[in-house]
């Protein structure tokens, strides 16, 4: 028989005191409740937990637990937690004396407040399920490099549903990086317990000097010769404007350099990456094929001296 850890499932250690485990208990039961859980396995978790926690929180139970281990009872006729349930239905039977006025127990209170994990007016019968929301939809849209650096609002025409349309304002928020999914909660389907979300994904067009990876900015710098060999300092061009840069002396072509936190917006915010490009003038006239001989006679070097077979 399968070994339920439940120790594990509740993620407490083996020493865990009464308020320890109802501590985490009470945690987990607030993300995994299938009725605000939107985890995909927030029903079987749900139930695990609770399993977990009515034996744990038993001390005769526990012990038992502890001596037997594997062959401790399985959960099949798994029941909810002792002592938050009876004294707050209408027959003292679980939850089956529940109906749509009566009040909430104090476990579910602290965990979802007054209106209860299934909205306001009390819980629902055994069996029943919430209405069932609708559809959640799904959405493209394309900004500029710059607007993702800065944050933009645009204006969507979406399906009503029913044949029409509708407008929908969105913010963009500075710092969205492309292929971002931004969750608009409650402008999805409509349906009986409520409208789905809508998950608009964010694309970034290409830029005409800079490209983007990630948060990173990428930027291929021309430089001249001579600005590569005695240094320079140049204007560059970022996403925030133009920001001053020094060259060092004797930089070579495909050398790299950085500008911290000149990429996107974020926690952290992204780099700049500056990749030198030697460009050298063409020996189109006179003069400057003069200059060029002149630096071959002056300036001898052979580049490819290291190069072997």
């Amino acid at each position: 028989m399968e070994y339920k850890d439940y120790y594990k499932t509740l993620g407490v250690g083996r020493d865990a005191d009464k308020d320890a485990i109802k501590r985490a208990y009470r945690r987990l039961a607030r993300k995994y409740h299938p009725d605000v859980s939107k985890e995909a396995d927030a029903e079987t978790r749900f139930k695990e937990i609770g399993e977990a926690y009515e034996v744990l929180s038993d001390p005769e139970k526990r012990q038992a637990y502890d001596q037997l281990g594997a062959n401790w009872r399985q959960g099949q006729d798994f029941r909810p937690p002792p002592g938050w349930q009876q004294q707050y239905t209408a027959g003292g039977n679980g939850f089956g004396g529940f109906e749509g006025g009566a009040e909430f127990s104090d476990f579910f209170e602290s965990l979802f407040g007054d209106a209860g994990p299934f909205g306001h007016g009390g819980f629902r019968a055994r069996g029943r399920r919430p209405p069932a929301r609708g559809n959640d939809h799904r959405a493209e849209i394309q900004v500029s490099l710059n607007e993702a650096y800065s944050g933009v609002s645009r204006t969507l025409n979406l399906s009503d549903g029913r044949g029409g349309s509708r407008k929908l304002r969105v913010k963009i928020p500075a710092g969205v990086t492309d292929g971002q999914t931004i969750r608009l909660t409650g402008q999805g389907g409509r349906g009986p317990g409520g409208a789905g979300d809508l998950l608009l994904t964010v694309g970034i067009a290409p830029h005409p000097t800079l490209r983007l990876d990630g948060r990173d900015v990428h930027l291929e710098l021309p430089i001249t010769p001579w600005e590569a060999a005695l240094g320079a300092q140049l204007k560059v061009p970022t996403l925030g404007g133009w920001v001053d840069m020094r060259i060092p002396a004797g930089s070579q072509s495909g050398q790299r350099l950085r500008l911290k936190g000149k990429g996107l917006p974020g926690k952290p915010p992204g780099s700049q990456l500056i990749t030198l490009k030697l460009v050298t003038p063409p020996a189109d006239t006179d003069k400057a094929r003069k200059l060029y001989e002149q630096m071959r006679r002056e300036l001898p070097m052979n580049p490819r001296e290291t190069l072997t077979l």
